[in-house]
């Protein structure tokens, strides 16, 4: 059997006992954005650490732990804090958690990130809907044995963003009188910030918004048949385009003051989701 699928059943065994429910919905909270558990009806949490052989979050700001409870009538587990390519761990690795949260029962992720705004139409505090991500620039998730298991081997990447998803977020923030842009993002191994060049590169490729993850987490739940829907939180202007200089203590700053909008928002279009 595939050490990977091998990997990810003991993770799955030594979690199963202790879940309250199998969730339907999975969330991943990017940097800065972990407070939005609070708004879940928690039940219980379970530490990364305490999963054998599962990733850990070593970056500030990332709690590291699943948290298990309701928002409105939905079940769902939320990864408060996510594992990067950038600290050491294989890709296989890196989207672990995704794998493992398709076993517990997910039937859709979303996925949210901290961005760097390349589209000088953006702004920090922005919030962008992804249409559709740039991931040449980071291993496939997918290279390697196939999990057969979970997904066939070539899959299609054509709409990797739910199409209505994007449309009811949309609703969502006319509602809450809010404005959202959209674009393409393109995710970079970090954990370097880019370079004037590259941001110019970035931008000729038709990308609005980078950063170090994201893309590769909703590929691997595309291939293993999770719908997704995903937000970038724009915390900072990308590189060249500012004279300032890009800081995580900026970037989590940023984060934490569009946090109750973001929060908001996030927690009607969950109420609104089908699944």
């Amino acid at each position: 059997m595939n050490e990977l699928y091998n990997e990810l059943l003991s993770c799955y065994e030594a979690v199963e006992s202790k879940l309250p429910f199998r969730p339907e919905l999975g969330l991943i909270l990017g940097s800065g954005l972990g407070d939005f558990a609070s708004k879940m009806d928690v039940i219980c949490t379970i530490e990364y650490k305490d999963i054998p052989g599962f990733p850990v979050s070593t970056v500030s700001g990332h709690v590291g732990r699943f948290v298990f409870g309701r928002i409105g009538d939905k079940n769902v587990v939320c990864m408060q804090g996510r594992v990067h390519y950038y600290e050491g761990y294989p890709v296989g690795k890196v989207v672990m958690p995704v794998r493992l949260m398709k076993l517990m029962g997910i039937k859709a992720l979303i996925v949210t990130n901290a961005a760097g705004g390349i589209n000088t139409a953006f702004k920090p505090g922005d919030l962008m809907v992804i249409t559709d991500h740039i991931t040449s620039f980071v291993p496939s998730p997918l290279i390697g044995e196939n999990i057969d298991e979970l997904g066939v081997r070539f899959p299609d990447m054509s709409q990797v963003y739910d199409m209505d998803y994007r449309r009811q977020m949309q609703s969502c923030a006319e509602k809450l009188n809010m404005e959202l842009k959209s674009g393409v993002y393109i995710q970079l191994t970090g954990p370097n910030y880019e370079t004037p060049a590259e941001i110019r590169m970035c931008r000729a490729l038709g990308a609005d918004a980078v950063g170090m993850s994201t893309a590769i987490e909703a590929m691997t739940a595309r291939h293993a048949g999770v719908k997704v829907f995903g937000m970038s939180l724009i915390t900072n202007y990308a590189s060249g385009i500012s004279n300032e200089p890009l800081s995580h203590e900026e970037v989590k700053k940023v984060a934490d003051m569009a946090g109750a909008g973001f929060g908001s928002l996030m927690e009607e279009f969950i109420k609104e989701m089908v699944i």
